[in-house]
C-alpha cells in the first residue's frame, strides 16, 4: 500500500494529487518519488521518457515501488500523435483514417489493442480519445486527430473507441471538451474562439461527448477555447458554467475532469499556471495537466503552493480541493483494480512498442489502415515499377503532433522498391526544386494538408504539369479532388499508413 510521508498535512497532499505533472529523463528523478511520496498521485509521460517498450515498464515500475496506486498517463491518440513510438511513428492509424473505414468494431478493436500495449507497459490513463468535430477545414491542431466531420460518424467511434481503450484496462481521457474542432487557432500558442451558437453546440460539438459519457469514459479533457455561448468571459478549462454547470450538472457527468497542459498559451499567456490552476479546480476540474513543456521539480512546488494559499486565503474552498483529489484517487483506484503487471517478456515488449515482429497481414494498426486507403487512378496512370524519387513537402508540425515523429512514406517505399530516393521541401519554390533533384525519376509527391498551405498546393501545380505521371500522397485531411496519375488519400500520417500507401503504390 502507499505510505503518505509522515509530515505532510491533507491539504498539501490534496493539492499534489491534483496534478499530473511531467518530467525529463527516461527514469524517475528522485524528486518525483519524493513528492509521490508525500501524495502527488499521478505522472504524465512524454517523447522525451520514452526510449523502448522495456525501459518504460521499468519506469513504470519504478514509479509503483513508490506508490502502487500512481496514475501514470500519457498522450498516446495512435495516428500522427504519439508518445509509445514517438521515434519510429505509430503502429495504429489515427482517428481520421478509423473514421474513414467506419467500422465501430475496428475502431474498438484498434483501441483495445493500444490500451493492451499501453498496460503492458505499466500506462494506465491515456488522454485519449479526440472527440472533436472537425467542422473547421482549416482547423491547424485538430485534423487528422477527429474521425471527422460528420456528428453521427464521430460520436459513435468515440464510444467504441473508449469502449476498446477501456476494456484493456486503461482509461480513456475524452478530450476536449466542448469541442475544439470549429477553431481555426491553436491553443497551444493562443485563446481560440467558437461563436456557433447554443443550439449548434448542443447538436453538434456535445454529441460525442453524450456518446462517451454512455460509453463510461473514466476521464474527460478540457478545452482551453472561449465558448460565448456557453460563457463570454472565461474559457473551458477556466468556466463553472461549462465544467460544472454543462459537464456535471446537465450532462451528468460524475468522472475526472483533467484540462488539457496548463502551459499552453491560451492559458499561460493570459492567466499564468498558478493562477490558472487555481481557476480551473474552482470551476470544477479535478486534475492539472502540465509537464509538456515545464517539467521540473519548481513548477510542482509553485502549483501546489499556490492552491495550498488559494485554499487559505478563501479563494478556492477547502471542500473543492477535497473533492478533486478523491476523484483523482477514485481513477487510481480503478485503475489499480484493472492493471496487470508489466510484462518483461522480451516478445511482450517489442509487441507493446511497435507492430515489428508481428504478423504483418493480421496485425490490426496495419489491417486499418490498409482499409482506410482511398486510391484514384488518374489519366495518367501508369504502375511504379522502378525506383521513384520521394518529393516530400513537409510543413511545420503543431506542437501535440510534434516534429520529432517520422512521416511519410520513402522508408516503406525504399524496403518495396530499394534505390528510391527522397528529399524535403518547403516554402514557394518547393516545385522546382523537388523537380529539378528528382531528374528523370518518377516522382510520388508525398503532402499533409495541401488545402492549408498556399505553397504547397502550388509546388503540385508545378509538378503535375511538368510531370502528370506523379504520384500524389495525400497524408493529411483531404479536400481537393483527387490529382495526379495515382492519388492516395490515407488520413493521417502514422507509420501504419505510410505502409499501406507504399505497398498501394509498389503494387498499383
Amino acid at each position: 500500500m502507499t505510505t503518505i510521508a509522515s509530515g505532510t498535512d491533507t491539504l498539501t497532499r490534496d493539492a499534489l494529487a491534483v496534478l499530473q505533472p511531467g518530467f525529463t529523463g527516461t527514469s524517475a528523478p528522485s524528486w518525483l518519488l519524493r513528492r509521490l511520496g508525500e501524495g502527488l498521485a499521478s505522472v504524465g509521460l512524454f517523447g522525451r521518457n520514452i526510449a523502448t517498450p522495456a525501459q518504460v515498464a521499468a519506469l513504470t515500475a519504478q514509479l509503483r515501488a513508490e506508490r502502487d496506486d500512481v496514475l501514470v498517463a500519457i498522450d498516446e491518440e495512435g495516428g500522427d500523435v504519439t508518445r509509445l513510438e514517438v521515434r519510429t511513428g505509430s503502429s495504429f492509424p489515427g482517428n481520421h483514417a478509423l473514421g474513414a473505414v467506419d467500422d465501430t468494431a475496428l475502431t474498438e478493436a484498434v483501441a483495445h489493442e493500444l490500451g493492451r500495449r499501453l498496460a503492458a507497459c505499466g500506462v494506465n490513463l491515456n488522454w485519449a480519445p479526440s472527440a472533436d468535430i472537425n467542422s473547421n477545414v482549416d482547423n491547424p491542431v485538430i485534423g487528422v486527430r477527429s474521425f471527422g466531420a460528420d456528428t453521427s460518424l464521430v460520436a459513435r467511434h468515440t464510444a467504441a473507441y473508449v469502449s476498446g481503450l477501456q476494456s484493456a484496462g486503461v482509461a480513456a481521457c475524452t478530450k476536449h471538451f466542448p469541442g475544439h474542432g470549429d477553431t481555426a487557432v491553436d491553443s497551444h500558442h493562443a485563446m481560440p474562439r467558437i461563436d456557433a451558437e447554443l443550439s449548434v453546440l448542443d447538436s453538434r460539438e456535445l454529441v460525442p461527448f453524450r456518446a462517451a459519457i454512455e460509453a463510461g469514459t473514466r476521464a474527460v479533457m478540457s478545452a482551453h477555447i472561449l465558448v460565448p455561448a456557453l460563457d463570454p468571459v472565461h474559457p473551458a478549462t477556466l468556466s463553472r458554467r461549462i465544467l460544472t454547470g454543462l459537464l456535471r450538472e446537465e450532462l451528468g457527468y460524475d468522472g475526472l475532469i483533467v484540462t488539457d497542459g496548463m502551459e499552453m498559451q491560451a492559458i499561460s499567456a493570459t492567466y499564468g499556471i498558478e493562477r490558472g490552476s487555481v481557476l480551473a479546480i474552482a470551476a470544477g476540474a479535478d486534475a492539472i495537466c502540465v509537464g509538456g513543456g515545464l517539467s521540473d521539480e519548481p513548477t510542482v512546488l509553485r502549483l501546489r503552493d499556490a492552491l495550498v494559499a488559494a485554499v487559505r486565503s478563501g479563494e478556492l474552498p477547502e471542500e473543492r480541493l477535497a473533492d478533486a483529489a478523491a476523484r483523482v484517487r477514485a481513477l487510481a483506484a480503478w485503475t489499480a483494480s484493472t492493471q496487470t503487471t508489466p510484462s518483461t517478456s522480451s516478445s511482450a515488449l517489442s509487441s507493446a512498442g511497435s507492430a515489428a515482429g508481428s504478423d504483418a497481414s493480421t496485425d490490426v494498426g496495419l489491417v486499418a489502415a490498409r482499409r482506410a486507403l482511398k486510391v484514384t487512378r488518374g489519366a495518367h496512370f501508369a504502375p511504379v515499377t522502378e525506383a521513384p524519387y520521394v518529393a516530400a513537402f513537409t510543413p511545420v508540425a503543431n506542437i501535440a503532433v510534434g516534429d520529432e515523429t517520422p512521416w511519410g512514406v520513402a522508408a516503406e517505399l525504399r524496403r518495396l522498391l530499394p534505390g528510391t530516393e527522397t528529399g524535403s521541401f518547403t516554402g514557394e519554390r518547393a516545385g522546382a526544386e523537388a523537380l529539378a533533384a528528382a531528374g528523370s525519376r518518377r516522382v510520388v509527391a508525398v503532402v499533409r494538408d495541401a488545402h492549408r498551405h498556399t505553397w504547397m498546393a502550388e509546388a503540385l501545380d508545378i509538378l503535375l504539369a511538368a510531370r502528370p505521371d506523379t504520384v500524389v500522397v495525400e497524408m493529411g485531411v483531404p479536400q481537393s479532388p483527387p490529382r495526379g496519375a495515382l492519388h492516395i488519400a490515407t488520413h493521417g500520417a502514422a507509420r501504419v499508413c505510410g505502409l499501406a500507401a507504399a505497398e498501394a503504390i509498389a503494387g498499383a
